[in-house]
C-alpha cells in the first residue's frame, strides 16, 4: 500500500533483528505454557497478539460486534502486536503466542466464512506485519485437549466453546491445517506424549540455525 510516513511500519531491517517465533493453535494446545518457557530460555519478549489495551475489550468485541467490525478489532491488534514486535526484535528475540494464524483461522470458524476469505481481508496489511521466522503449528488429540482444558482454571468462553459449538474444534483444527499449508515460515508439532521442555528444545534449534 501506499501510505503516508505516519502509517508506514516501524523499520527493523537495518540491524541484526533477533529470533521472531510464533505459536499457533486451538487453544489448550498448550501455546501459553510454552511460550513462557522459551521466553525464559532465549531472554525474549513474549506477546500475545491480544496484548494491552485490547485484551481488555475482547469479551465486548466477542459478544457486541458483527463479523466485519469485530475483524477489525483484531485485526487492530494484530497491527498493535506486529509494531510491538519490530520494536522488540532490535533488542533480541521474540515469541508470540498467536499471531496471524489465529485471526484467519479462528475468525473464519466462528463466523462460518472460509479462511481464504478472511486472508483476503487481510492481505493489504501483509507489509506492515513483522514476518516470523518461524511459525510453530502445535497439534494434539482430542482427548488430551478435553484433558487439558478441564485442568483450566481460568476458561473463558471462546475456549468452552471448542466443545459446546457444534463442530466448532473440528472446524478450528482444519481451518488451521489450511493455514499452516500455505504458510512458508510453517513448522508443524504434534504435543502429544511430549513435554514442553521436550518441545522447546526441539523449537530452540530452529533459532539456533537462525544464528547460524
Amino acid at each position: 500500500m501506499n501510505l503516508p510516513p505516519a502509517y508506514a511500519p516501524i523499520p527493523y531491517g537495518d540491524f541484526p533483528r533477533g529470533f521472531f517465533g510464533v505459536l499457533e493453535g486451538v487453544s489448550g494446545v498448550g501455546k501459553s505454557t510454552l511460550a513462557r518457557l522459551l521466553a525464559k530460555r532465549l531472554g525474549a519478549t513474549a506477546l500475545h497478539t491480544l496484548t494491552l489495551p485490547h485484551e481488555e475489550w475482547a469479551e465486548e468485541a466477542r459478544l457486541r460486534l458483527r463479523a466485519l467490525p469485530q475483524f477489525g478489532f483484531y485485526l487492530s491488534g494484530l497491527l498493535h502486536t506486529s509494531d510491538r514486535a519490530r520494536q522488540a526484535l532490535s533488542a533480541g528475540p521474540v515469541i508470540a503466542d498467536r499471531y496471524r494464524s489465529s485471526v484467519i483461522a479462528c475468525h473464519a470458524a466462528a463466523h462460518g466464512v472460509f479462511v481464504e476469505d478472511v486472508a483476503r481481508l487481510l492481505a493489504p496489511f501483509h507489509d506492515y506485519l513483522a514476518v516470523p521466522d518461524r511459525t510453530f503449528y502445535l497439534r494434539c488429540s482430542e482427548g488430551v485437549l478435553r484433558e487439558r482444558m478441564s485442568s483450566k482454571q481460568d476458561l473463558k468462553q471462546d475456549d468452552a466453546d471448542l466443545f459446546e459449538v457444534p463442530h466448532r474444534l473440528k472446524q478450528l483444527l482444519l481451518n488451521f491445517e489450511t493455514v499452516a499449508a500455505g504458510d512458508p515460515t510453517a513448522v508443524v508439532l504434534d504435543t502429544d506424549g511430549r513435554t514442553p521442555d521436550q518441545l522447546a528444545e526441539e523449537i530452540l534449534t530452529y533459532g539456533e540455525d537462525r544464528r547460524a
